[in-house]
């Protein structure tokens, strides 16, 4: 599992940083990839790195402003040309989601070569997405539009064969080791009968990975964060602007790093960063941050990361 920032800046895109996209790389675990926010140029961004559009099966838009939004009719119609023919995609957002792409698809006469499924939020809060393998929480931010965040629970990993405790009670190697694994019982050569439960650790508790759009400091929304092992949140403004975060829907740096604290969170990723902020103004937008909670870093467009 890891995390690859597309866009990292607020607003409008500038030389140093393009608008808001991520992409949670589920490769190993499930061979597919979900965006967070397609802002404008987010294809052009992709055509920087390794990623292949057609292992983006999931795409979760946080809200409707555009430099969330701008790039998803262009990288849902490249997408065709690009091996994603035969590969659905679903995507989630707030109520108006399905109009913009009905309505941008209609006027250019797109025609994608694979279906999409629009799940348009409407609650405050609930389960976006489910299945054996994860599940999507969603809840309500505080901006000037209905704007969501999204926590992304892993299921627990199956514990671990103890195989140097299987080896000692005398299990050879080969297919009675799997069937412990399996926590099957297991009878050896001289009718001794071993329990597969007794020969497996502890199951380990799955990943946890909460991503923002933007908004205000907003304790409700701390249900979202607590006990992520990744947290990302817009630090649009520095620690000492407060009042003009307020103003404009927005969060500071301190700000972020308070919800990172007091959720329990174990990294704090921060991006949505204003182009006015550029070299040691950046720096001390982390530094902010990590007066808070020490565990922040302000990242750059095609920074990656490994979660857990």
């Amino acid at each position: 599992m890891k995390l690859t920032f597309l866009g990292t800046g607020a607003g409008l895109p500038s030389r140093n940083r393009n608008v808001s996209s991520l992409i949670l790389k589920l490769l190993d675990e499930s061979n597919e990839m979900w965006m967070f926010d397609c802002g404008e140029g987010t294809q052009q961004q992709i055509l920087a790195t390794t990623l292949k559009p057609r292992k983006v099966t999931k795409i979760f838009i946080t809200h409707l402003h555009g430099d969330h939004l701008y790039g998803l009719p262009g990288f849902l119609a490249s997408r065709s040309f690009q091996g994603g023919e035969h590969d659905n995609v679903t995507i989630y957002g707030p109520r108006g989601l399905r109009d913009y792409l009905r309505v941008s698809q209609q006027v250019s006469q797109t025609r994608l070569n694979y279906q999409i499924k629009v799940v348009e939020l409407s609650a405050d809060s609930g389960v976006a997405f489910e299945n054996g393998q994860y599940r999507v929480i969603y809840g309500l931010l505080n901006h000037g539009i209905r704007c969501y965040g999204y926590r992304v629970e892993e299921a627990p990993h199956p514990g671990e064969l103890l195989i140097e405790k299987a080896q000692a009670a005398g299990v050879p190697n080969g297919p009675l080791l799997g069937q412990l694994k399996r926590r099957e019982q297991v009878i050896l050569p001289d009718g001794t009968v071993l329990d597969g439960n007794d020969f497996v650790g502890e199951d380990q508790p799955g990943r946890v990975v909460t991503i923002f759009g933007d908004t205000r400091y907003h304790k409700p929304a701390l249900t979202l964060t607590l006990g992520a092992d990744v947290l990302v949140h817009e630090a649009t403004y520095a620690g000492h602007e407060e009042k003009m975060a307020y103003q404009h829907f927005h969060s500071t740096a301190r700000q972020a790093a308070m919800m990172a604290r007091d959720g329990g969170v174990k990294q704090l990723y921060l991006n949505h960063i204003s182009a006015r902020y550029l070299g040691r103004d950046v720096k001390r937008l982390e530094q902010d941050a990590r007066a808070v909670f020490p565990h922040s870093t302000v990242v750059k467009d095609f920074d990656e990361f490994d979660i857990g």
